[in-house]
Order: C-alpha cells, then structure tokens, then sequence
C-alpha cells in the first residue's frame, strides 16, 4: 500500500529521465569549418630536444661539477683547474653555436659526439702549448686534428 502514493511521482520521474536521454541522444554536434589547432614547436625547443644538445649540455655540467669540486680542494693556479676551466670555455662556446643553428634536424647524436671529441682535441692542443712551442710536432699534429674536426662539424651545420 505504501507504494501506491509514489507511483505517479516515480513514474513522472523516469519519464522526465528518459526523455532528457533520448533529447540527449538525438543532439548531434554542428560540424565546424574550423580545423584542429595545429601545434608549433618553437625553434628553441626543438633545438633543446635534441641529441647534439643534451650530449654538450652533459658535457658542460660535467665539467661544471668537477671544477666544483677541483676548486674546493685546489687553487686558481693547479693546471687541472686550469685545463678544466679551458674546457669549460669552449664546452660555452659549442653550446651557444648550437642554440644558434636554424635547423633542429642536423643535431643528432653524432654531431654532438662530433663536438665533444673536437672540444677534448682543442684541450690536448692547448696543454700541448702550454709545455711546448708552436713549431712542436705534437703541437702541429694536434693542430691538424682540430682542423679536421671543425671542418666535419661545419660540414654537418651547411
């Protein structure tokens, strides 16, 4: 007997819940003229996102860490905190160039192993330097090795 005062509210309400569904059901979208957003990647970011960066970017916070620790314990003067500093510089130097290249696409992986084997070269040469003259044969031949790395690391960024 309880039940029969609330049929007619119960059913008024699962009719009012059934045509709102099938109200619902009915409804299509309007098709749009306009297309989906298009996402642009900015040149910096793709430059960012690429192998040649992040292997110059590890490089460089390497050599960030270890002058940490080589200043902690050595001065200005001790030549590893000297070669490190040296390194350091061009490391800057390879990723400003980098962060400048128009063509994300020619940063790959080997063009940043490229740069780091052409960093460590440059730093060879300038130890060389510092213990011998220009006219040394270690040096002359330590020259012609950077000479060859740049020029393969220009190649690639043409």
């Amino acid at each position: 007997m309880r039940f029969t005062k609330f049929k007619k509210p119960v059913a008024i309400v699962v009719f009012l819940l059934f045509s709102a569904l099938v109200g619902f059901a009915q409804i299509k979208p309007k098709p749009t003229a306009t297309p989906a957003p298009v996402i642009v990647v900015s040149s910096a970011t793709a430059i960012k996102s690429s192998a040649a960066y992040a292997e110059v970017l590890l490089r460089k916070t390497e050599l960030e860490a270890m002058l940490e620790d080589l200043t902690v314990q050595f001065t200005d003067e001790y030549p590893k905190v000297k070669e490190t500093r040296f390194e350091l510089g061009l490391i800057r130097k390879e990723y400003e160039r980098i962060l400048a290249v128009p063509d994300a696409a020619k940063l790959t992986q080997g063009l940043g192993k490229l740069i780091l084997r052409k960093v460590e070269l440059e730093t060879d040469l300038w130890v060389l330097l510092q213990k011998y003259g220009e006219e040394h044969d270690d040096v002359k031949r330590a020259r012609r090795k950077v000479a060859t790395f740049e020029k393969a690391v220009k190649e690639i960024l043409q």
